[in-house]
């Protein structure tokens, strides 16, 4: 039983972060998840680093709240790099569990590159982020990088679980600073969307060697901070089926167009947070509430 009797909760601007539940899943399979789409907060980018921070710190009292009607949260996953690299340390501050954070995977990128040419695929708000400096000259300062700041991925990720096909000319318009780039052989997604189109990135620039994911190393790093739980035992039940949960922020409509794809990460319901009834995503009524 990995995981059994854990609660862990995700929290993202929306569903970016279904990238670094399917690794976490994979290493914790019997945990139980609590995941938290922002959708009123998105884009995060577009916020005061005042505003931001105030409003992820209010959402992680409002998820340990959720979590404690059952049982405590016994970890934080903060699925997105926008509020990592601004906010861990309030977070952290405040939390009462461990809080890991997503940092773009600058240093695989200088690891696995031969040309010496990486890029890095961000929000705009990401890659100007100092903390983005500092992880540039600690880890990649022999590397030319070029970093591209391609918010418009994020809704072409969001329409695709929703069931509209990503337009190759609307992704190859957010990656032509990339695709002039002599030499370069490897990129750093540097936002959870990304990963969820990570055939569709393949095929516009398939002279890149390698596309790397955040979500292995998120979660490794989980699993390094519960360590201490998992090896004092849990009060996980044998054979009983880990509970999902997903909740969000802003109205249902476009609930009921995520049904197949919450489905396949083994959502049977989504509600708002905070509100006591779930909404089935597959129901009607689910788009109209």
């Amino acid at each position: 039983m990995e995981g059994a009797g854990l609660t862990i909760a995700l929290l993202d601007s929306g569903v970016g972060g279904l990238s670094v539940l399917r690794a976490m899943t994979a290493a914790l399979p019997d945990a139980d998840i609590l995941y938290l789409a922002d959708f009123a907060g998105l884009p995060y980018g577009a916020k005061s680093d005042a505003e931001l921070a105030g409003r992820l710190v209010g959402l992680q009292r409002r998820l340990a709240a959720e979590a404690a009607s059952e049982a405590p949260l016994d970890a934080l996953v903060v699925a997105c790099n926008t509020a990592s690299t601004l906010a861990l340390e309030a977070l952290r501050a405040e939390a009462g569990f461990p809080v890991v954070g997503t940092v773009p995977p600058i240093k695989t990128a200088a690891e696995m590159t031969r040309s010496g040419v990486i890029g890095l695929l961000a929000t705009a708000a990401t890659v100007r982020r100092p903390y983005v400096d500092r992880l540039i000259a600690e880890h990649a300062a022999r590397c030319r990088v070029v970093r591209v700041g391609a918010a418009g991925l994020v809704p072409l990720a969001e329409a695709a679980l929703r069931g509209s096909p990503p337009d190759p000319e609307a992704v190859a318009r957010e990656l032509a600073p990339l695709a002039v780039a002599e030499g370069l052989d490897a990129v750093a997604l540097g936002c959870t969307h990304y990963p969820l189109l990570a055939g569709v990135l393949a095929a516009a620039l398939p002279g890149v060697a390698h596309w790397i994911d955040a979500a292995p190393a998120i979660a490794r790093q989980l699993c390094r901070v519960l360590a201490p739980r998992l090896a004092a035992g849990t009060d996980g039940v044998e054979g009983e089926t880990p509970r999902r949960r997903f909740l969000f922020t802003g109205p249902a409509a476009g609930i009921e167009g995520l049904a197949p794809a919450l489905a396949g990460y083994g959502f049977a319901e989504a509600r708002p947070l905070g509100r006591a009834d779930s909404l089935p995503p597959s129901s009607p009524a689910a788009a109209s509430r």
